[in-house]
């Protein structure tokens, strides 16, 4: 893949702040009314995140686009569907910080959407947030059974077949032993879902074939569960100041992790097949497949 050749964190970093100022056009100002629900929509958005989804919707694009085919309005329809996932993530995060849900109070190092405003704000900027990653999915300058497709595929994997779904199995396991499997379908829907569609949505913007999306699957399958899997062990081994949010949630609430079933070697030794299989999945899409290897390497990494 060369990949010893790409400056992979410029290039992240770059996407970061690419995707920031997107989603700082495309969010209502402030000072348009009603000026506090938009000014907390704001503050759960921008200023902070790894924006590994973003990441993902730009290199899977990079990966199925055809060569020497002009990009500029595949480029406009990916910064719209890079920002669409990450509004749903943003919102969904607002919503798991409630005190109704996992009560946290700390949030990328700053206090949570409710702690900075309030209860009924944060439930509504999350749900202003929701609505608005589909209009700019609507808005892409694509063909109109792409935008469908986009669409549909955010649809389901935001919603109760995906992360939402995978959210209500996870409030309802608190206390439970689950088995591998059990835990691996909660964690495909709760976390993996928004990951895989992020991979998938560039795929459709760039109008992949149908082998590249097969490849697309497969790698953003693998990736979406080693990024929770990961998530798991550094709720152990990390502290509070690292993560950007509170550690060791999960154990003092007695959820299933993969740390709680098969333990620190068998989490990480889960992660390693789990790299291998994403890196084996985009080997056919050859070298413009570069930075979704490297954004494995980099979520397989955080566990270090």
């Amino acid at each position: 893949m060369g990949r010893r050749s790409i400056d992979f964190p410029a290039w992240l970093a770059d996407r970061a702040q690419h995707v920031e100022a997107v989603l700082d056009q495309l969010l209502p100002p402030a000072s348009e009314i009603p000026c506090r629900l938009h000014e907390a929509m704001r503050y759960a958005v921008l200023g902070g995140g790894k924006r590994v989804r973003a990441a993902l919707v730009y290199a899977a694009g990079e990966a199925a686009l055809p060569a020497g085919v002009a990009a500029s309005a595949q480029e406009m329809a990916l910064d719209h569907a890079a920002a669409a996932v990450e509004l749903i993530h943003a919102y969904s995060l607002v919503h798991d910080d409630l005190p109704c849900m996992d009560d946290d109070a700390l949030r990328r190092g700053q206090p949570t959407v409710h702690v900075k405003y309030d209860e009924a704000t944060a439930m509504l900027a999350g749900d202003g947030l929701q609505p608005l990653a589909f209009e700019l999915l609507g808005l892409m300058p694509i063909a109109p059974a792409l935008i469908v497709q986009a669409t549909q595929l955010l649809a389901r994997s935001a919603g109760s077949l995906g992360m939402v779904g995978g959210q209500a199995i996870d409030c309802e396991s608190v206390g439970l032993t689950l088995t591998a499997e059990q835990l691996r379908q909660m964690h495909s829907m709760k976390t993996g879902a928004m990951l895989e569609a992020s991979v998938l949505l560039g795929g459709i913007v760039a109008g992949a074939g149908s082998a590249q999306r097969q490849g697309l699957e497969a790698y953003a399958s693998a990736v979406g569960l080693a990024f929770q899997v990961v998530d798991d062990i550094l709720d152990v081994t990390a502290d509070t100041a690292t993560l950007g949010k509170t550690a060791g949630k999960d154990a003092a609430g007695n959820k299933p992790t993969y740390v709680s079933i098969l333990g620190m070697d068998g989490s990480r030794e889960l992660l390693k097949e789990l790299h291998a299989q994403a890196h084996a999945a985009i080997l056919p899409l050859g070298p413009p497949a570069a930075h979704l290897a490297c954004i494995a390497d980099y979520i397989v990494g955080r566990d270090h």
